[in-house]
């Protein structure tokens, strides 16, 4: 077992407290919008290495032995690397709206971007690596998000809803009945698609329109029934003045998770965080095609080739509970699972979910990790890495600790 150090990430919507307070550290007095946990080359966890007391990027410890820290199984189906990422994600403002590609999209804008000679670390470049990035989050407090598109008809009814704010002597931007129009359309999909299109390519007059929609919608004593959609529409204007993005919010999912609960999201949806703090589940990659919310490069052509149209339920993810006691999330996706361990007094140990390598982070109290191999004691804000020869592994409460244990744990999905 290796006791990891963390890269924390400064992207300027991050939140200036709550990573600190969830860890039991000082602030930084900056943006702390990320917590990387993992062997992604931009930003790799450091393992210090107790048989000789350095201390080495984890991918490149990993790279020195991949069957020994990976395990066979996740070598064969992902390659001599770690398959995942963890963050501990807190957003204090909105994050981009953006879309992840799936696995052969990757792999095809990775070589097409390098085959024609495009820097690495360039601002139009979308595919940083070959990787697909599906991902889930779990909240820590209450988490504010946009996820995938809502059926078209309820999208169309808040329109409407719109035309009917503005005063009876001035009519409603021509804008607004031409998404109405747009998803009226019989093919669901290509309605949310044209509607879309629509108001990523508007330009200038999508941008004056949204002005006029948002103050229209200020001048209302009430937004019910659509307080949340509305608001968002208002607050993101706030921050991106006349933005696309703003509108086509409303062709989204506006989800509020409660702490505890958690949200997949797979290849071609269209997503942004809004505010809160969770702990973020991913396969190990950093692609990301943006769609609006952002002063970042927009490919909007590419953007398009990336979305899935169809409409989604909230793809929630529910936590299973094994024989062992385990509390696990289990997205869809190969690369991952996420373990909830909590632990009193009066707490077994709970066998730690492990297939290949594993990550655990602890964010209250102490926990106690033993294996046949060895033993590592971690308390509040400290992390660690875990060899897949080092299964099995339990986590036990430490004895006179003063208060009850939490930790996550990460592993692969195989």
């Amino acid at each position: 077992m290796y006791e990891i150090e963390n890269v924390l990430r400064d992207y300027a919507w991050g939140s200036t407290t709550a990573i600190a307070s969830l860890l039991g550290r000082p602030e930084s007095g900056g943006p702390e919008a990320e917590l990387w946990i993992g062997a992604h080359p931009d930003s790799p966890s450091v393992a210090h290495v107790p048989e000789d007391g350095t201390r080495s990027p984890l991918d490149a410890l990993i790279s020195s032995d991949p069957e020994h820290f990976l395990g066979a199984e996740s070598v064969n189906a992902f390659g001599p690397r770690l398959p995942f990422l963890a963050k501990i994600l807190a957003a204090a403002q909105p994050l981009s709206l953006q879309v992840h590609p799936s696995l052969d999209q990757a792999r095809a804008g990775f070589a097409r971007e390098n085959a024609a000679g495009l820097d690495a670390h360039a601002a139009n470049r979308n595919y940083k690596d070959d990787n697909h990035k599906p991902e889930m989050i779990l909240a820590l407090t209450p988490f504010e998000a946009l996820c995938g598109f809502r059926p078209a008809a309820e999208t169309r009814e808040i329109f409407e809803y719109i035309t009917h704010a503005f005063p009876e002597e001035t009519s409603s931007p021509a804008l607004v009945q031409a998404l109405i129009d747009d998803l009226a359309a019989a093919d669901e999909g290509a309605g949310l698609r044209r509607a879309f299109e629509r108001l990523i390519t508007g330009g200038q007059g999508v941008a004056e329109d949204t002005a006029l929609v948002v103050e229209a919608l200020l001048s209302r004593a009430s937004l019910e029934p659509y307080q949340a959609e509305l608001g968002t529409v208002i607050s993101l204007n706030e921050k991106y003045p006349g933005d696309p993005g703003v509108l086509i919010s409303l062709l989204l999912n506006r989800i509020s998770l409660t702490p505890g609960e958690a949200v997949y999201l797979p290849a071609g949806n269209v997503h942004a965080y809004l505010h809160g703090l969770g702990v973020e589940v991913m396969a190990s990659s950093d692609n990301v095609l943006r769609g609006g919310l952002t002063p970042k490069y927009v490919d909007v052509p590419e953007l398009l080739n990336t979305i899935d149209f169809h409409p989604v339920a909230v793809p929630m993810l529910d936590a299973q509970k094994t024989v062992m006691d385990q509390e696990l999330f289990r997205a869809p996706f190969k690369e991952f699972q996420l373990q909830r361990i909590e632990l009193g007094p009066d707490s077994g140990p709970v066998p730690l979910a492990q297939s290949g390598a594993a990550v655990v982070i602890v964010v209250a109290g102490e926990v106690y990790l033993d294996s046949p191999r060895g033993d590592l004691q971690l308390s509040r804000g400290r992390s660690a890495f875990i060899a897949a020869a080092e299964a099995p592994v339990n986590v036990h409460w430490v004895a006179g600790s003063a208060e009850p244990a939490l930790a996550f744990a990460v592993t692969t999905g195989l």
